[in-house]
């Protein structure tokens, strides 16, 4: 399999299938800050060879939520979460005011009842991009997503920066869909807990084999086998050893092997309990 410029070899597959349960494609297929980009056919192809079986394409704006619908009608291997990501909303409320923004979430919302549609995110709240000014529209989209993901009992995908506090506390006071995934899970061990006494998922990124990540890595020994999630978060966060080049699928293998080597655990039992964890918070592909 002949990859772009700039991405790196496939790893060794594998030895039982999961799911990437964060991926934005569309991104990947664009490449972002002049690096190459990888057309959709071939990082779902690359990533089947090496054992991942599906990816959720996940949207962070009306476009890329609506893109993210239009991939997973195109490829049985894909599902598509939709919202505004939590740097978006007070953008367009920033730049266009209150109506605009009801109204991009009544878009949302009428994207998020497609049959193809597994999840509402990523939502959340992000305290390192948006500042003090803006926080008011960012909490009330995101309570809005909330409501959405309870209406239409569809899982909730959080993206949380700087902000673990006020996540759980947006969350304890909406009261929490059934099922709710911490997306690029980026907390310590007592973030971890508090996460899981509440039921939810969190789901691990490459981040997780950085050298400095070390935090990360006690939060993982924390959660329970059964709420562990894995994704790329591609085409960013790509794990070691190619931290800072682009991120895709197929690179999955060495994010799982680090964590099976950190947890003592046997890769290929990771994996299974992985992929059954992917499809209690998502549902079966």
């Amino acid at each position: 399999m002949t990859l772009p410029a700039g991405f790196v070899p496939l790893p060794e597959p594998l030895p039982s299938p999961v799911v990437d349960s964060h991926c934005h494609l569309d991104i990947g297929a664009q490449g972002r800050d002049g690096e190459p980009g990888i057309p959709v056919d071939l990082a779902l192809s690359a990533a089947e060879a090496v054992g991942i079986e599906g990816v959720i394409q996940v949207g962070v704006d009306v476009a890329s939520s609506r893109e993210a619908v239009a991939i997973a009608h195109d490829w049985a291997q894909v599902k598509a979460t939709v919202a505004l990501h939590p740097n978006e909303a007070p953008r367009i409320h920033a730049d266009h005011g209150q109506q605009a923004l009801a109204a991009a979430w009544d878009q949302i919302e009428a994207l998020a009842g497609d049959a193809q549609v597994v999840g509402i995110g990523e939502t959340g709240l992000d305290f390192f991009r948006t500042d003090p000014p803006g926080r008011a529209a960012q909490e009330s989209s995101f309570r809005w997503h909330i409501g959405l993901a309870k209406q239409l009992n569809k899982t909730l995908v959080i993206h949380d920066r700087d902000a673990h506090d006020d996540i759980l506390r947006v969350l304890d006071d909406e009261g929490a869909p059934q099922r709710v995934v911490m997306h690029c899970f980026s907390g310590d061990a007592a973030f971890a807990r508090e996460v899981t006494e509440r039921g939810w998922y969190c789901s691990f990124a490459g981040v997780v084999t950085f050298k400095n990540a070390l935090a990360l890595r006690e939060a993982l020994d924390v959660v329970p086998r059964d709420q562990i999630l894995v994704e790329t978060d591609a085409p960013f966060l790509a794990p070691v050893p190619h931290r800072g080049k682009p991120n895709a699928s197929y690179l999955i293998p060495l994010t799982l092997q680090t964590m099976a080597d950190h947890l003592g655990a046997d890769l290929d039992e990771l994996c299974q309990q992985v992929r059954a964890n992917t499809f209690e918070a998502f549902g079966a592909f």
